[in-house]
């Protein structure tokens, strides 16, 4: 699950059940995904459980359309 809120800068605060391996991975997609939707001010919360990385890129970018309303399915 992924939510997010207004932020200085972009922070990612994350619970995972395989944040010891995948931690810095998963914050790292998050991060490139938000900067390629234009978003660099935000607090992201993401609680996960060894999703993979396109699933949490599609999490992050349906929480971005949510929280900015720009649609960036629509050319």
């Amino acid at each position: 699950m992924v939510t997010i809120g207004p932020g200085e800068g972009l922070q990612v605060e994350l619970q995972s059940s395989v944040e010891a391996q995948f931690g810095r991975q998963i914050r790292a997609v998050i991060t490139e995904t938000l900067e390629g939707l234009g978003v660099t001010d935000a607090h992201v919360q993401a609680i996960d459980k060894g999703a993979l990385d396109c699933t949490i890129r599609a999490r992050v970018t349906a929480a971005a359309v949510r929280a900015t309303g720009k649609d960036v399915w629509k050319d």
